[in-house]
């Protein structure tokens, strides 16, 4: 069952790698976005669910468990604000709200007791050193700015407009930017001959590359007219 959820996380997040490119490269709102970013949601679900069994099954490896709810809950509430009608809120951004501030509370209690020499509340096969250290801080960081948004949404009643193409736009391309880490900043380099030394910054550029992305993205959707002039594909 191991050697088989392996299989399915690795193969998961192949797919979702390639169907993500493809729908960061397709024509916004087109046919082929829509069809590449199912495929990327559904390949992200499987990656993230056997990740989550792994995380159990492993020694010390129980943080990955919160980790695999925290792209689950990205690219969850990424298609749920396109599918959802503009201007309204139901049910789902309720339980999404309250989703973001369970996955919070336990990285704003790590980060914490790492930032004050405590004992962390998780025991971690890697040292929480480095770029680990760094993802932990950054987790509970943009966990704290996604819940804030959520609350925002159910309390405005809604979301429309470029807030809301911003919103599809950052937690699709963070949830790709984390499929984009473990396969080249954690996969890879166990897969490569120990004889093989590849620097450490080599293998964050993919990772980097999908966060230039997510910036360029952003900036054209919320201070160009970019928005005004694609958003009736957009809304179809």
């Amino acid at each position: 069952m191991t050697i088989l959820a392996f299989v399915l996380h690795i193969g998961g997040g192949t797919l979702a790698l390639v169907s993500g490119m493809v729908a960061v490269v397709a024509a916004k709102g087109g046919p082929l976005h829509r069809a590449a970013g199912t495929v990327f949601f559904l390949a992200m679900l499987v990656m993230a669910i056997f990740a989550a069994y792994l995380a159990v099954v492993m020694p010390d490896q129980i943080v990955n468990v919160f980790i695999a709810a925290f792209t689950t809950y990205l690219i969850a509430t990424a298609l749920m604000t396109v599918r959802r009608k503009e201007g309204t809120a139901g049910l789902g951004e309720k339980i999404a709200l309250v989703v973001a501030v369970i996955l919070w509370a336990p990285f704003a209690i790590l980060a914490f007791q790492l930032a004050t020499g405590l004992p962390p509340l998780f025991k971690s096969a890697v040292p929480f050193e480095g770029p680990v250290l760094i993802a932990v801080y950054v987790f509970a960081s943009v966990l704290a700015i996604a819940a804030t948004a959520d609350a925002k949404v159910v309390l405005a009643g809604g979301i429309a407009g470029a807030p809301r193409i911003a919103r599809h736009l950052w937690r699709m391309c963070l949830g790709l930017s984390l499929a984009t880490g473990s396969a080249f900043t954690n996969g890879l380099p166990r897969l490569l001959p120990s004889n093989v030394d590849v620097p450490l910054i080599l293998l964050f550029v993919p990772q980097l590359s999908v966060l230039g992305v997510l910036i360029f993205w952003m900036i054209r959707v919320r201070l160009t007219n970019w928005l005004a002039r694609h958003g009736e594909a957009l809304s179809a």
